[in-house]
C-alpha cells in the first residue's frame, strides 16, 4: 500500500470517526424533554454550568490546526530524499545540552549519531556537548566538550538549560560562523537517516532561519508502556499542529519543543537565550516567541528523531508540571506581545483549566442543558480529535516496528485507549501541582536505569 493510499484511508477514518463520535454523544439527537436551566438550577447554577461548557472551547483553535495538519499533509511518506549532495551542504553542529549526570548515555548516543551522519553521507559536521559536569570526550573525533563554569552568569540572570545554551553563544566560546547551522538535541535523542536528510534539505534551502520536525518515543527497549502510549499524543501533535503552523504559516503560533530544533547561528545569536528567569523554565517556547516577534521565519523539517518517554510516572508528572509552569511564564511575560502569544495562551489556558473542564464528564449527564446543535457538535469534535490523536500517534510510533504484524499494532492502539484515563489524571494533577508548587526548579527526568554522577 503506497503512502497516498494510506493517507486517504487515514483522512476517511478521521472524518468518519468525528461524525460517529458526535452521533454517539447525542449531538444530533433532538431534545425529548424541554429543559429550563434557570428554573431548574437558578441563575448562579446556570452561569456556572454554561461557563464550564464555554471553557472547553479554549482548545478549539488547537484542535482545528491538528485536523488541518493531519489531513492537508501526507504523514505516511517513509523516505526523505536529499535534494542536493551532502558534500555541498553547509556546516552543521549538533549541540547536546546535559547536566553530565549520564555520561555513558551521552557517549553511546554520540557514537550512534556519528555513525548515522556518516551513513547519510555528511562531511561538514561536528558535535558539541555542553555540560555542567565534565564527561571527558577528548578521545572522540568531531566532538567538542564545553563545560559551563559554575561562576558563569548571563546578563539577565538566565538559569538552567537557557544559561548553558547562552554560554555557547558568548563571543569567546562560539566557534561557528553566522551562516552555519545548529541542531539542538537532548542527551537521549537519536538521529535517523530521514531526519538527517530533512535537516540537510532545510539548511541547503536556506529560506528559513528556524525549523523543527517530529519526535517519536517508541524506539528501542520500552521502559514504561504507560508513559510511552500516553506520549503517542505528542507524536500526533507534531504531525498536526506543529506541521501546519510551520509549513503553512512559517510561525510557531503555538510554540515548539526544545529538541530537533534547527537554527541558523546568526539568527540564534540575535534572538539569544538570555531572557531572565521567566525564559528559563520553558526556554524553547520562550525562544520561539521572541524569534517570531523579531520577524524570523520557520519551517517544518521532514523526517523523525527518536527519544524515550519518562521511565516512571513520577518523572512523567514532574515533566508536565515543568512544562506548564514554563509555558505560563512565557504567556504572562510582558516582553512578548499579545498578538504573538494569543494562540499559545489559549492552548495553555485550556490545559490550566483541565481540572475544571474534566468535571463535565460527570456534570453533563447530571445537569443537562438545552441542546444547541452547533455548540454540541463543536464539543464532540474536540473530543473526537483528541481521542483520534492517541490512535494516530500509536500508528506513527509503532508502524516501523510492526508494519507486518497488524494484530500487534492493534493491541498497542487498544493500549493507548486504556492509557487515556491515566493521562487525563496525570495532566490534571500536573496542573494542580504546577499552579501551587515550587516554580523555581528545573526537574530533569531519569535517562538511565542507574544514573552515574561525575
Amino acid at each position: 500500500m503506497n503512502c497516498e493510499t494510506k493517507h486517504a484511508l487515514h483522512c476517511a477514518a478521521l472524518l468518519i470517526w468525528i461524525g460517529l463520535f458526535a452521533y454517539l454523544c447525542g449531538a444530533f439527537t433532538p431534545e425529548t424533554v424541554p429543559i429550563h436551566p434557570i428554573q431548574t438550577y437558578g441563575y448562579i447554577g446556570t452561569i456556572i454550568l454554561y461557563s464550564l461548557r464555554f471553557l472547553s472551547l479554549l482548545v478549539l483553535p488547537q484542535c482545528l490546526c491538528n485536523l488541518l495538519g493531519l489531513t492537508l499533509f501526507n504523514a505516511f511518506r517513509e523516505k526523505v530524499h536529499l535534494k542536493a549532495a551532502p558534500l555541498l551542504a553547509p556546516f552543521v553542529c549538533f549541540r547536546v545540552v546535559t547536566k553530565g549526570l549520564y555520561p555513558r548515555l551521552v557517549k553511546e548516543n554520540l557514537v550512534l549519531n556519528m555513525e548515522a551522519c556518516r551513513k547519510a553521507g555528511m562531511e561538514n559536521f561536528m558535535f558539541e556537548v555542553v555540560t555542567d559536569n565534565r564527561i571527558d570526550l577528548t578521545t572522540m573525533s568531531r566532538v567538542r566538550e564545553i563545560v559551563v563554569p559554575p561562576s558563569y552568569e548571563t546578563k539577565s540572570g538566565a538559569r538552567f538549560k537557557a544559561r548553558a545554551l547562552q554560554y555557547c553563544l558568548e563571543e569567546e566560546i562560539n566557534r561557528l560562523q553566522d551562516c552555519d547551522w545548529i541542531v539542538h538535541l537532548d542527551e537521549e535523542t537519536l538521529l535517523t537517516t530521514n531526519s538527517i536528510c530533512g535537516i540537510l534539505n532545510f539548511c541547503e534551502d536556506g529560506t528559513h532561519q528556524f525549523g523543527q520536525g517530529v519526535i517519536t518515543y517508541a524506539n528501542g527497549e520500552i521502559v514504561n508502556w504507560l508513559t510511552t502510549l500516553s506520549d503517542s499524543f505528542r507524536v500526533a501533535d507534531d504531525m498536526g499542529k506543529l506541521r501546519l503552523q510551520l509549513k503553512m504559516f512559517h510561525k510557531p503560533l503555538f510554540g515548539w519543543k526544545g529538541s530537533f530544533v534547527v537554527t541558523q547561528v546568526g539568527a540564534e545569536r540575535n534572538v539569544s537565550f538570555d531572557h531572565g528567569p521567566e525564559g528559563s523554565i520553558a526556554e524553547d517556547c520562550y525562544f520561539s516567541m521572541v524569534a517570531m516577534k523579531q520577524g524570523y521565519s520557520f519551517d517544518f523539517i521532514e523526517g523523525e528523531m527518536l527519544e524515550k518517554s519518562p521511565f516512571t510516572m513520577w518523572d512523567f508528572l514532574q515533566q508536565r508540571k515543568r512544562w506548564l509552569q514554563g509555558l505560563l511564564l512565557t504567556v504572562h511575560s510582558p516582553k512578548i506581545d499579545a498578538a504573538h502569544k494569543m494562540l499559545l495562551a489559549l492552548s495553555v489556558y485550556a490545559w490550566t483549566t483541565m481540572p475544571v473542564t474534566s468535571l463535565q464528564l460527570f456534570l453533563c449527564p447530571l445537569f443537562p442543558l438545552p441542546k444547541f446543535i452547533l455548540f454540541d457538535t463543536t464539543i464532540a469534535f474536540i473530543g473526537a480529535i483528541n481521542l483520534y490523536m492517541y490512535l494516530f500517534g500509536v500508528v506513527k510510533s509503532f508502524s516501523h516496528r510492526y508494519r507486518k504484524n497488524v494484530w500487534r499494532l492493534l493491541l498497542y492502539t487498544v493500549g493507548a485507549m486504556i492509557a487515556i484515563p491515566f493521562n487525563i489524571i496525570i495532566e490534571n494533577v500536573a496542573v494542580l501541582v504546577g499552579l501551587w508548587g515550587d516554580k523555581k526548579t528545573f526537574f530533569i527526568v531519569q535517562k538511565e536505569r542507574e544514573p552515574i554522577i561525575v
